[in-house]
C-alpha cells in the first residue's frame, strides 16, 4: 500500500516551513513566487495532493456544492445534473450528490450537506420544511430550489413559467378541436404540478370545456398505468396533457397497446422536451423547459451568494417554448 504524502514531506523536500506549504494551497494567502515554485516542484516530485476536506474544516467552507435530487430515473433531471456538474466545474466547484428517498428533505440529508461544509445547495425535485431550511440560513449557506418553489418565497427559486406554459398548451389543444380532455399530473403537492394544473384548467374552465384530472408520480410506469386505468373507465378522450415527458411516453405506449391511434383518435402533449421526446418512435409534442438558462441563473445566484452572503431571495421564472411534433 502506497504511503500518504503529507505537507510535512513536501516542506522537507522544498526546504520551507509546513505553514508555507499550506499558504501555497490556500487561495489568497501571501507567499512569494520563489517559495511557491519550490513547493509546487516538490509536490509534483512526491505526488502530493492537498486534503481539500481537511482544509474545509479549517475555513468552514469547501469548494463543494450540494445537489439534492429524488427523480434520478427521470431523464430531465439526468440532463440537469450533467449541466450543473459542467458549469460548476468551470467555476472550480465539485458536486456532492445527495439522493433523497423522500419527497421532503430529511434531517439526515441536511446533516450530510452540513458535515461537508458545502458552499451552497441546489434542491431539485424535493420539498423542504421551513425549519429544515433555516439550518442553511443559520449557517449562511445559500440555497436555491430548481424547478420548484417553496412556500411564499422564503428561499430563492428558479423555474420555468409553468402557468404561462400550461395556458398555452390548453389554448393550443382547443385550437386543434379538442373537446373532452385528460390532465395527468405528478405529485399533487409540488409547485410544478400545482401550477401546470392551474394554468391548464383555468383556460378550459373559461371555455367551459370538459376535462378530467388524474394524479400520477412523474414516472414512465405511472403514466402507463394511469392511461390504462383511464381507458378502462371511459372512452378515449380527444386529448391528453401529461405534466412531464417521461409520463407522456408511458401514456403513448398504453394507448398503442389498446390500438388507439395518435394523433387521429387522440392527441398527447408532454412537458420538458427530454431527448427521448424527439425519438422517431414517439415524436412527442411538448413544452421545452429552458434548462440552459435555468441552470445558468441558478449558478450565478449561488456564486454571488458564496462570494458575499446576503440571504436575498426571490422566485425567478423563465419562459420556455412550445415544440410541435407528431402526437398532435
Amino acid at each position: 500500500m502506497r504511503e500518504t504524502v503529507t505537507a510535512k514531506d513536501v516542506a522537507k523536500l522544498a526546504g520551507v516551513s509546513q505553514s508555507s506549504v499550506s499558504r501555497v494551497y490556500f487561495e489568497g494567502a501571501s507567499v512569494s513566487e520563489k517559495t511557491k515554485k519550490r513547493v509546487l516542484d516538490a509536490a509534483e516530485e512526491l505526488g502530493y495532493r492537498p486534503n481539500v476536506y481537511a482544509r474545509s474544516l479549517i475555513t468552514n467552507q469547501s469548494n463543494i456544492i450540494g445537489l439534492v435530487m429524488k427523480g434520478v430515473q427521470n431523464p430531465f433531471y439526468a440532463e440537469v445534473l450533467k449541466r450543473f456538474s459542467s458549469i460548476f466545474k468551470q467555476h472550480g466547484y465539485s458536486i456532492l450528490f445527495v439522493y433523497t428517498n423522500n419527497d421532503e428533505i430529511q434531517k439526515e440529508d441536511v446533516d450530510t450537506l452540513l458535515n461537508y461544509n458545502v458552499a451552497g445547495v441546489v434542491v431539485t425535485d424535493a420539498t423542504m420544511s421551513l425549519a429544515v431550511g433555516e439550518e442553511f440560513v443559520k449557517n449562511h449557506i445559500p440555497l436555491v430550489f430548481f424547478n420548484r418553489k417553496l412556500g411564499m418565497g422564503e428561499f430563492h427559486s428558479v423555474c420555468c413559467n409553468n402557468l404561462n406554459a400550461s395556458r398555452s398548451i390548453a389554448q393550443y389543444l382547443l385550437s386543434k378541436g379538442a373537446t373532452d380532455m385528460v390532465l395527468i399530473t405528478g405529485n399533487e403537492h409540488t409547485s410544478t404540478s400545482i401550477e401546470r394544473e392551474k394554468g391548464f384548467c383555468e383556460v378550459l374552465d373559461q371555455h367551459k370545456n370538459d376535462y378530467r384530472k388524474y394524479n400520477s408520480n412523474y414516472t414512465y410506469e405511472g403514466g402507463y398505468r394511469t392511461a390504462m386505468t383511464i381507458l378502462e373507465e371511459m372512452r378515449v378522450p380527444s386529448a391528453f396533457f401529461v405534466a412531464n415527458d417521461i409520463m407522456a411516453l408511458g401514456v403513448i405506449d398504453a394507448l398503442r397497446k389498446n390500438n388507439v391511434r395518435i394523433p387521429q383518435d387522440t392527441k398527447v402533449v408532454g412537458f420538458d422536451n427530454i431527448d427521448m421526446a424527439s425519438w422517431p418512435a414517439y415524436e412527442l409534442t411538448t413544452w421545452e423547459q429552458p434548462i440552459k438558462e435555468m441552470v445558468e441563473e441558478t449558478v450565478n445566484y449561488l456564486m454571488d451568494e458564496v462570494t458575499s452572503y446576503t440571504g436575498f431571495s426571490r422566485n425567478i421564472e423563465i419562459e420556455g417554448k412550445f415544440i410541435e411534433r407528431n402526437t398532435t
